[in-house]
């Protein structure tokens, strides 16, 4: 195994009951990629997210820091390092903003070390710092958002997995989201972003995916994939 290897993706099948959603699917992340997973609704990406984190029945081999992942439940996959945003964020809206990232730090050790988490995580988000007592239900979608990816941040993730961060937000806030998740690679994070606006992700992605009815149709460097024809026409046209 390559030493920038960190997740691979080989020959990836996914089931939901009888209907399968992944078809064989492969692909690598390195250490201190962002690397982006670009198609229309319903293409399989959330599905791929989910497969890695042990939510949906897989055949095939998922593999993290070399060690075989596949048959592992949720809650095994995120006490290796991953872990996942996943779409329409999914806070505790009944919990404020504090419980919520203490739900996030369920693995770390004591309470020093989680305030000194939550610290790393005001400086990325100061907008969620000033609602700390607020209840996570009444904030508005971009401060949820930032909420669900300060929540992942906590348990110290070695690779963040992104499903749709920019969905239902103003473009001014989907471009500070963007910038976060910048900053984030920009310290050593790795990152797998599923996202449907493929332009903003291949901008800011080092390598990217189109899949396509639960397969990968096509994999290049993020700038290629821009000014491929074929990209070009289907997503960002």
């Amino acid at each position: 195994m390559s030493e920038r290897l960190l997740l691979q993706m080989q020959q990836v099948s996914a089931y939901y009951d009888q209907i399968q959603a992944l078809d064989t699917i492969s692909l690598e992340v390195n250490l201190g990629e962002i690397v982006t997973l670009v198609g229309s609704n319903g293409a399989g990406k959330s599905t791929t997210l989910k497969a890695i984190c042990g939510q949906v029945k897989t055949t095939g081999t998922i593999s993290f820091l070399g060690k075989d992942i596949t048959r592992l439940p949720p809650h095994q996959t995120a006490k290796l390092g991953i872990a996942h945003v996943p779409e329409g964020r999914r806070i505790f809206p009944r919990l404020t903003v504090k419980e919520n990232l203490e739900m996030g730090a369920f693995q770390l050790k004591n309470k020093k070390e989680i305030e000194e988490q939550m610290e790393i995580v005001f400086q990325y988000f100061p907008r969620i710092k000033e609602r700390l007592h607020q209840k996570g239900g009444t904030m508005s979608g971009g401060e949820q958002q930032m909420l669900a990816i300060g929540r992942a941040l906590m348990s110290k993730p070695s690779i963040l997995l992104l499903d749709e961060p920019s969905m239902g937000l103003a473009p001014i806030i989907v471009e500070q989201i963007f910038e976060i998740i910048q900053e984030l690679n920009q310290t050593g994070m790795t990152i797998l972003l599923v996202e449907q606006n493929a332009y903003q992700a291949l901008t800011i992605a080092h390598r990217g995916y189109v899949i396509q009815t639960g397969k990968i149709i096509l994999a290049d460097q993020a700038e290629s994939l821009l000014e491929n024809k074929q990209v070009t026409e289907a997503y960002l046209a």
